[in-house]
């Protein structure tokens, strides 16, 4: 299936949010994650089955100032 990753093309058969941001190793409390334009809340994410050209949105927060 292919996703686009923050305005990335990437291919892969992996279907649900959460496994999706454990394979790019994304990890945190404060991680956001938005699919098609739409929040996903954390607690979601093991239940969020992605689909076919969806458009993520993987938001962390950056270190510096």
């Amino acid at each position: 299936m292919k996703l686009t990753i923050n305005g990335e093309d990437h291919y892969t058969d992996i279907s649900v949010l959460s496994d999706l941001l454990a394979s790019l190793e994304y990890e945190g409390e404060w991680l956001a994650t938005a699919v098609n334009g739409e929040l996903v809340h954390r607690e979601d994410r093991s239940d969020f089955t992605l689909c076919d050209r969806d458009r993520i949105e993987i938001l962390s927060p950056m270190q510096g100032g």
